[in-house]
C-alpha cells in the first residue's frame, strides 16, 4: 500500500514512517523540515505540492501541524495556513486522487476550557461528546480542521477518521512550577492515569483507524491511555487524587517510594478512550499499571518506539523546554 505521511519529520510522523517501513508499505513522507523519514521537503500550505505528493496514494496519515508550543512563536495566520488551509489541501487532493482513507491527527487540546471545571466541581469526564471550547489559536484551528474533515466526508464520501491524541511528546512540561515539583519521568507516569498516551499506542491507533475508516466513514476518537478511574471517582480526584490511586492501585506506594516519587494531589480531567477501543478495536498497551510493572522490573516504562524517536523539540532556537535538540 502506498501511504502518504504528512509531518514525517515530527514525533508522530517519524514513528509512523518507521512502523510502516517495517510493515513493507510504500511510504512517502512530506514535511517542511528534512529528515531521514521525509521523502518530499515542503509545506502542506503548498496546494500543488500536496496534489503531486498524493497522486497514486492509497491512504493518508495527516499528522502535519503547527503545535501548541508554536502559539508563542508563530502568528495566528500561520496556524490558519498550516492547520486549516493545509488540511483542506490534503483532503481535496485525497478526493482528487481517489485515496481510500485519511486519518487526521487532532488533539485533546481542542477541548480547551472544558477541561478544567470551576472550583468545587468534580473532575471533568472527557468523552467525544464534550463540546470543545478552545483556549488558543491552536485549538481553534484543530477544531476547524476536524470540521473540514467531516464536511469533505459528507460532500465526497471520503472516509476520514479524526484522532484526538493526548500528550505523547517526550519534552519536559512547559510550566516552571510543575518542572520544579516533579521528576520528569514521575510526572509522565502520573499523566498516564488521565492525560497521556505512549507513542507506540498512538501509532497503533492510527493504523487501526486507517483500516477501519472505509467501514466507519467518519468519526472522532480520543486516543489516551486507558484510565483506571470511573465516573464515581471524579469528586475525590479533584480534592485527593492520591487517595483514589492508592485505592485502585495498591502497589503504587512501593514502586513510587523506591524512587522518591509522588502522586498528584488533584486531577481536574480524565480522558476516556472507550469509543476508540470499542469501534477501532484499539488496545493500548502502555497504561499506568504497565508502567509500574516495568519500573519494578527495572525497565523503562516507555515503549521502544518512543525511546527510539526521542525528543525533537518544536523550535530551532532556545525557547525553554520545547527547544529543538
Amino acid at each position: 500500500m502506498r501511504i502518504v505521511v504528512t509531518g514525517s519529520s515530527g514525533h508522530l510522523g517519524e514513528a509512523l514512517v518507521r512502523t510502516l517501513h517495517d510493515q513493507d508499505h510504500d511510504v512517502v513522507g512530506i514535511d517542511l523540515l528534512p529528515s531521514p523519514w521525509t521523502t518530499v521537503t515542503g509545506s502542506i500550505a503548498d496546494r500543488e505540492l500536496v496534489r503531486a505528493v498524493l497522486r497514486g496514494a492509497d491512504a493518508v496519515l495527516h499528522a502535519a501541524t503547527l503545535h501548541k508550543p508554536h502559539v508563542g512563536s508563530h502568528a495566528r495566520r500561520a496556524f490558519v495556513e498550516v492547520n486549516v488551509t493545509g488540511t483542506l489541501h490534503v483532503l481535496e487532493a485525497a478526493v482528487e486522487a481517489g485515496v481510500g482513507a485519511v486519518v487526521f491527527t487532532s488533539s485533546t487540546t481542542t477541548f480547551g476550557r472544558a477541561l478544567v471545571p470551576a472550583d468545587g466541581l468534580p473532575a471533568a469526564w472527557i468523552t467525544e461528546d464534550v463540546r470543545p471550547v478552545p483556549r488558543n489559536v491552536y485549538g481553534v484551528t484543530k477544531v476547524a480542521a476536524e470540521d473540514l474533515c467531516e464536511l469533505v466526508h459528507r460532500d465526497h464520501g471520503l472516509p476520514v477518521l479524526v484522532l484526538r491524541t493526548s500528550r505523547f511528546f517526550p519534552e519536559a512540561d512547559d510550566r516552571d512550577d510543575v518542572r520544579s515539583a516533579f521528576d520528569d519521568l514521575n510526572l509522565k507516569v502520573n499523566e498516564l492515569l488521565y492525560r497521556r498516551v505512549d507513542l507506540a499506542d498512538v501509532v497503533d491507533a492510527h493504523l487501526l483507524a486507517l483500516a477501519r475508516a472505509p467501514e466507519v466513514g467518519f468519526g472522532r476518537y480520543i486516543i489516551s491511555a486507558t484510565t483506571p478511574f470511573g465516573p464515581g471517582d471524579l469528586g475525590e480526584l479533584r480534592t485527593d487524587a492520591a487517595a483514589v490511586v492508592r485505592r485502585l492501585v495498591p502497589d503504587v506506594d512501593r514502586v513510587y517510594d523506591a524512587r522518591g516519587w509522588r502522586l498528584l494531589d488533584g486531577i481536574e480531567r480524565v480522558y476516556v478512550n472507550a469509543r476508540a477501543r470499542a469501534e477501532l478495536g484499539w488496545t493500548p498497551r502502555f497504561d499506568f499499571a504497565t508502567a509500574l510493572a516495568r519500573l519494578e522490573a527495572g525497565e523503562d516504562p516507555r515503549s521502544r518506539l518512543a525511546l527510539a524517536v526521542g525528543a525533537k523539540g518544536y523550535h530551532a532556537r532556545t525557547t525553554g523546554p520545547y527547544t529543538t535538540r
